[in-house]
């Protein structure tokens, strides 16, 4: 760890994108970054934030292309999230 104050985005770790990002959008992506890939309900219940939220945070995160979904083969009418940040380090 450096001893100066460097900005996070001066880090290079690839979290910049999220930053700027509601707190929830970055609590689903650190859930997604230690449990995914995840469904959108297993998201919930690991935050424990409503359903909607969860949601809007999936969506902010796709926005910078900080999450990539698919369908899940077991269940067509699900998306699975995983967390798609490159890490330069």
């Amino acid at each position: 760890m450096s001893t100066t104050c460097e900005p996070e985005s001066d880090r290079g770790d690839g979290w910049e994108s999220v930053r700027d990002l509601p707190p929830s959008a970055k609590l689903v992506a650190k859930v997604l970054e230690y449990d995914g890939p995840l469904t959108q309900r297993e998201i919930a219940e690991a935050t424990l934030l409503p359903t909607r939220t969860v949601r809007y945070a999936l969506t902010r995160l796709e926005t910078v292309d900080a999450v990539a979904s698919r369908v899940s083969f077991t269940d067509a009418r699900k998306r699975i999230y995983s967390l798609e940040l490159s890490d330069n380090q």
